[in-house]
């Protein structure tokens, strides 16, 4: 088993640990490659795992449930901690809500569990990716309309994707080839892309970034075993929702905490050590998943 978990987890940590090594010593400008990768591959990855006649967006509705636990649950647990801590909710809240289920979620659910995990773990990268360009978003800063969610290229992929599904369309198998291997650029580019961009980032607010580090997956595999115990899924599905559970905070966090000036540097704390700890969190979680 452990040698197993070893192998599942090692090429996510070295691809992320090379762009660290290469971010610290070439120092790369990767902001118009992630924004590539933001902007196109990610969709196209989103769109080729959910415009297939054997996606049944139906089937799907209590992944969709226990997302929704994980994400919202954590949420309400980030708002107790800030009250009984005295950090501020806007800065506590949105690393405890949302993973870093693109980065790191989709690579390990094929790693771990193979091909036919990417499309259900894609339906809870699209519950975190609603809500956090949603209201995560609002939640930093409260003049930001709902109604323009739908510009972000990601949620337009899922809407598009969940359209060809629905209504059983025929995408042109070349195309479609064609938008699933630009999708799989993504992948090992958002985990290299991670790497650097942890290496940018540093420790500021340790207490808080311990705090928030260690809260995440907690919480996340509290609420997914919750999940488990409530809602009828099925025995990848119960796996995938524990691991979703156990990832550590999304780096979108910080780069939204940048953005709206929320205190980036107890943001920052928080997602560097969270991905550091996930090397301990994440082999317990799939050691408690595989069989």
């Amino acid at each position: 088993m452990l040698i197993r978990i070893v192998e599942i987890l090692f090429p996510l940590f070295f691809i992320t640990a090379l762009g660290f090594f290469v971010g610290r010593r070439m120092k790369p400008d990767l902001s118009h490659a992630n924004k590539l990768n933001m902007d196109v591959f990610v969709p196209a990855l989103v769109f080729a795992a959910l415009a297939n006649k054997a996606f049944d967006v139906a089937a799907f509705l209590p992944l969709i449930a226990a997302g929704l636990v994980g994400v919202v649950g954590s949420g309400l647990a980030g708002w107790a901690l800030a009250r009984a801590t005295g950090i501020a909710p806007r800065t506590l809240v949105p690393p405890l809500m949302f993973n870093n289920c693109g980065n790191l979620g989709l690579p390990l659910a094929v790693l771990a569990f193979g091909e036919a995990a990417l499309a259900p773990m894609v339906v809870l990268f699209m519950v975190s990716n609603l809500i956090h360009f949603s209201f995560g978003a609002w939640l930093l800063d409260h003049r930001v309309r709902f109604y323009m969610l739908w510009r972000v290229p990601s949620v337009m992929a899922t809407m598009l994707g969940l359209a060809v599904s629905l209504s059983q369309f025929d995408v042109w198998p070349p195309l479609l080839i064609a938008i699933r291997m630009l999708g799989e650029i993504s992948i090992p580019l958002m985990l290299f892309g991670l790497g650097v961009r942890l290496a940018d980032s540093r420790i500021g607010a340790i207490g808080v970034g311990v705090l928030g580090a260690l809260a995440r997956p907690l919480v996340g595999m509290a609420l997914a075993w919750v999940a488990i115990q409530l809602i009828d899924l099925p025995a990848r599905e119960q796996a995938l929702v524990l691991v979703f559970g156990a990832l550590p905070p999304a780096v979108l966090n910080f780069m939204f905490a940048e953005r709206y000036q929320q205190e980036p540097d107890k943001v920052a704390s928080m997602v560097l050590i969270g991905n550091v700890a996930a090397v301990a969190f994440l082999p317990i979680a799939l050691a408690l998943t595989l069989d």
